[in-house]
């Protein structure tokens, strides 16, 4: 796995920090080589460089070089798959988000040693500059919220898709917009829809080819229907992609023509490809900006592990709001037909319209934030950005009004007058 793939997420780039006294480079390693015992000893044991940990964390390396590869036992799973009973597939999933040692590594449904590693680093770059002010930088989100807040929706079916406009109406009804991904070569697109969901506010993006868990399994495969997959993109106008079944490969995945990825998350042991990037922020990988789901999918939560309530989304949504991170969830139409899971949905939908502190904006939107967010040097470089501070005991505040107006305003002009809410 190539570092560079990494290299814009080292935590001088991710602080963004403004003011005062600019740490050094070697202020910096040393900062981050005291922060790395908090990860797990995988992340570090070869090595405390920030790009060997950014590639063992963000690059899901502490896994092994065979991580993201497709065993023979795994592709043939995905081949028999359809014709397999719901109730069988469901427990095996139970069984083997449990058992296996990927599984394992990472703490579920919160995985927070990534989230300390950056808090520790601040820590320590206080103390190595012998500053006992509080540390400014550009803040994580438009307009200082506290955190950012993503809804979208995998179509994997015709029947997901004559589903999709009741669940577009009920994000609606909550103020809410979202991104609902296609999948181009399964079943025949309904281009109306499509429109309508466009003229609504909503985001469309793209899911695959087929959906057949195929996609992955060889290189030469994946460069074939990735041509064809960027044709799909071009052609919905899409800005953004993820993969079926979370099937996914970092470096194969720079051959697909889009701003902006969601097929990682931060930590899910039920997935194929097990494992997580740590990560509760967006973050740039490669050419494109990759926003990892951190909340768990509907059918995990709803099918696999039973619940009937949105208890997992709001418990993990606390710690992604105390962290000022991404809420990102990922449902389905085809499993929100479901009256259990529908009533989870709406569940969750409701409590988070009764919050005032977030960024909620399409995906494209926050991708194009995060990316002009990592570009800016001053807080001026940034409409709608602010500053904030970070103080001794880890805490964040605001510390100046918003800069508003400008190109970044000008590009999410559309989500917000369209009903899209940032709180």
């Amino acid at each position: 796995m190539s570092p560079d793939l990494y290299s814009e997420n080292a935590p001088e780039r991710f602080w963004r920090l403004t003011g005062g006294r600019a740490p050094t480079r070697d202020d910096w390693a040393l900062a981050i080589s005291r922060a790395a015992v908090v990860l797990p000893p995988e992340a570090w044991r070869e090595g405390d460089q920030v790009e060997s940990i950014l590639a063992k964390t963000l690059g899901e390396g502490q896994f092994g070089a065979d991580h993201w590869r497709l065993g023979y036992a795994r592709q043939a799973y995905y081949a028999v798959k359809p014709m397999l009973p719901r109730n069988l597939t469901s427990r095996m999933k139970r069984w083997y988000g449990a058992h296996r040692t990927s599984a394992r590594q990472l703490d579920w449904p919160i995985e927070s040693r990534y989230v300390r590693f950056q808090f520790e680093i601040v820590r320590h770059l206080r103390d190595i500059l012998g500053c006992s002010d509080d540390l400014q930088f550009i803040d994580f989100w438009p307009r200082g919220s506290t955190y950012a807040f993503v809804l979208t929706h995998d179509i994997e079916t015709a029947s997901g898709q004559a589903f999709a406009r009741k669940v577009a109406d009920l994000d609606s009804a909550f103020g809410f917009r979202s991104a609902f991904n296609f999948v181009p070569e399964r079943y025949r697109v309904d281009r109306h829809l499509m429109e309508e969901l466009r003229e609504r506010g909503f985001e469309i993006g793209v899911h695959g080819l087929k959906h057949d868990g195929r996609d992955f399994g060889s290189h030469a495969e994946f460069q074939r229907r990735a041509s064809l997959t960027n044709g799909h993109l071009r052609d919905f106008k899409a800005a953004g992609f993820r993969a079926p079944l979370t099937h996914r490969n970092p470096e194969w995945m720079q051959a697909l023509d889009m701003d902006y990825d969601s097929s990682f998350f931060d930590t899910d042991p039920y997935e194929p490809i097990a494992g997580g990037t740590m990560s509760i922020w967006p973050f740039l990988l490669g050419r494109f900006v990759e926003l990892p789901y951190t909340l768990t999918q509907d059918y995990t939560a709803s099918v696999v592990l039973g619940e009937t309530s949105p208890r997992l989304w709001l418990e993990k949504t606390e710690f992604i709001r105390a962290n000022h991170g991404m809420a990102l969830l990922n449902t389905h139409p085809d499993y929100l037909r479901h009256p259990r899971t529908w009533s989870m949905y709406s569940a969750f939908l409701e409590k988070m319209s009764e919050r005032a502190d977030y960024h909620h904006a399409l995906p494209r939107d926050v991708a194009r934030w995060w990316r002009a967010r990592a570009q800016a040097v001053e807080v001026e470089d940034l409409p709608e950005g602010s500053l904030a501070v970070i103080a001794a005991d880890g805490s964040i505040s605001r510390s100046e009004s918003a800069n508003p107006g400008g190109r970044y305003a000008a590009r999410t002009a559309d989500a917000r007058s369209s009903g899209a809410r940032t709180a």
